[in-house]
Order: C-alpha cells, then structure tokens, then sequence
C-alpha cells in the first residue's frame, strides 16, 4: 500500500510518500481501506519527537480517518465488508480492561493513540478493534468524518462529560482557529452558552463569529485578558477552555468568575507554567485536565454531526503525497479548522 512514512524524528522532509505491506486484520480487529485522513497538531508533535516517545519504524501518522472496511478478523461481529466507518482514534484493544468495561477506556494503560503510539492514518489501510468504526450514513463524507473525529472526540469529553457545561453559561475559548477550538465553540452554542473567542488575528475572529462566537477578541489589537474582564463586567466567565499553555495560564485562571472552572486540554506554547493559587482558593476555582475521550462520547457526539447538529469545519483538502507540505501549513498557523487528506 502507498503510506506517508518517518523514518526518524525531524522536519517534514522527513515524511516519505512510498511502499509498505498493508496490515492484515487480527481477530476482533477490521481492516479499513482509508479514504480521508486529517491532520492534528499531535502529528506535528510526534514528528519532531520528546524524550521517551518510541516508535516503531517507519511509523505511519495520523489519529483521524475515515474509509470503507475491506477485510475483517476473525470473531468480528459488529461490522462487514463494504461498510462505510469513521475510525474512534483512541484505540484500546483489550474491551475486558476494567476501565474500557466502566466507560473509562480513555484512562485505561493499555490505552493508544492512532499515530503515537501505533502505525496511523496516513496510509491506504489501517487494522483497528471493530468497537473502533461507526458506520457512517452515506449523507456524511469521508472527509467530513475524518476532520471530525478527534477534536470533537476530545472537545466533548472535556466540556460536556468532564466540564459539566450548563445551559446558559459563559464559555472563553483560547484561540479561534485550531480543529478542536470550532468544536468547542459548536458544542458550546449547542448548549446556549455565551462564547468569548480570542483569536490571534481579525480574519480568524471573524470567521469564528461567523461560526457562532458571542464575543471575539483580536488579541493582535488589545490585552485579551483585561478585555475579559471589561466586558464581562469584572465578572469572568464560567468556564475557560485553555490548550496553549504556558503562555496563557496567568491571563486564563484570572478570567474565570468565582466558583467556575478551567479545562487544561493542552500546552501548546509550553509546559512550565506558574500559578498564583490565591485565585484558586479565593474563587473557589476547579481545574479539570483532560485530553482525548471515552468510546461513550464518542458515540455521543458524532451522531450529532451525522445528524447536522454540529459540523466538521475544513480548510482545505490535498493529496496524500502532500503530506508534509500540508503539515508544513498546519504549522504556520495560518489555518481554520481542519487539513485533511484524501486518499484514492
């Protein structure tokens, strides 16, 4: 099969476009012949690598896909030849796991994710556990399903099931224009939240408003965190969703009201962050970690898109081959919603 392949950690000339056996399917496991792949930041971060990441070589990115199931496994059950399937990217293919059977998989050790921890999307074939796949309706396209998958995975984990958003609450989302982000705000509005966005740029605060924010900042043109606070009449908001990290912390944690909460869903900008925990303790503040999401919501939240109750918001689609010049543009920031690829 034709595969986008790393060879080791570095830039994205690194990414090969070449050959590599197509994986057979294990018992309980589909084989999925891909026809969209899209790309998160977490294919970045893999590519370039941390300390203690092993991979096992040549890997395969990407978490996202959606395509149509060619071969099944012995003891398959749930799902056929020909079937049309989004790919759950949180893979954990032991379903007798304690936690996987208590709706918890996503805690669970044995626990991956497409891409990081094993061979991924980038490719014209993929094995995963058939409790992975959701048969799509033919109204949904591949690359619809795939530029969905993980971000509203993840974005539903953390502010419905973790986050406990509550009808009529204010919501601050910290950035406009990541995958994940569009989810937030549409998951939020879905919950008659009043959104604040802060964008890096008018153009993103513009297309964030035209995807339902409440509120936009330009953080290009003002402090976003005094803004908050003005225009919330020095209250806050209910909840901040944060995933740049260390850059925003500070202005974060002071934007939200007395007996809210923040989600920490990410560090972009850095690890190493300092807290001033008089806020915490004189706010009555919870901070709630999350990241990726549970097979519940996952079954939860793409129905809805199935449904036209939320959409996946794509900026452009490009070959497979394009792999690392699509990466190369996800870097540069200049990006709204999602990069997918497509896969003939």
């Amino acid at each position: 099969m034709k595969a986008i392949l790393l060879d080791e950690h570095g830039p994205s000339s690194n990414l090969r476009y070449d050959d590599i056996d197509a994986p057979e399917p294990a018992p309980h496991e589909v084989q999925v012949n891909l026809r969209a792949a899209a790309l998160n930041r977490l294919d970045i971060w893999v590519r370039n690598g941390w300390p203690g990441i092993k991979l096992n070589y040549p890997h395969i990115p990407g978490a996202d896909g959606a395509g149509i199931v060619s071969a099944v496994g012995r003891d398959v059950s749930t799902v056929g030849v020909g079937q049309h399937v989004a790919i759950n990217p949180l893979i954990n293919p032991d379903r007798l796991d304690p936690l996987f059977l208590a709706g918890k998989d996503n805690l669970s050790r044995h626990a991956g994710i497409l891409g990081e921890d094993m061979r991924g999307t980038y490719a014209e074939y993929v094995c995963v556990p058939e409790w992975n796949v959701l048969p799509l309706p033919e109204s949904v396209s591949f690359e619809e399903a795939a530029a969905a998958s993980l971000v509203f995975l993840t974005a539903w984990h953390s502010l419905v099931t973790r986050g406990q958003i509550q009808p009529g609450e204010t919501v601050l989302i910290i950035g406009a224009g990541g995958g994940a982000n569009t989810a937030y705000l549409q998951i939020a509005k879905m919950f008659r939240a009043t959104v604040y966005v802060v964008g890096s740029n008018a153009e993103k605060c513009q297309k964030a408003a035209e995807l339902g924010a409440d509120v936009t900042i330009d953080r290009s043109q003002e402090e976003w965190g005094k803004a908050v606070y003005k225009l919330t009449n020095k209250r806050g908001v209910d909840v901040v969703i944060d995933n740049v990290g260390q850059a925003t912390w500070p202005s974060s944690l002071r934007s939200v009201t007395r007996g809210g909460r923040m989600l920490v869903v990410g560090n972009s900008s850095g690890y190493d962050i300092q807290i001033d925990s008089r806020y915490i303790f004189t706010r009555h503040i919870t901070i709630i970690g999350s990241t990726m999401g549970a097979q519940t919501d996952f079954r939860t939240v793409m129905p809805l898109l199935f449904a036209g109750k939320l959409r996946a918001v794509i900026h452009d689609v490009m070959p497979l081959q394009d792999a690392a010049q699509a990466q190369d543009r996800l870097e540069s920031g200049d990006v709204f919603g999602k990069l997918v690829l497509a896969i003939p």
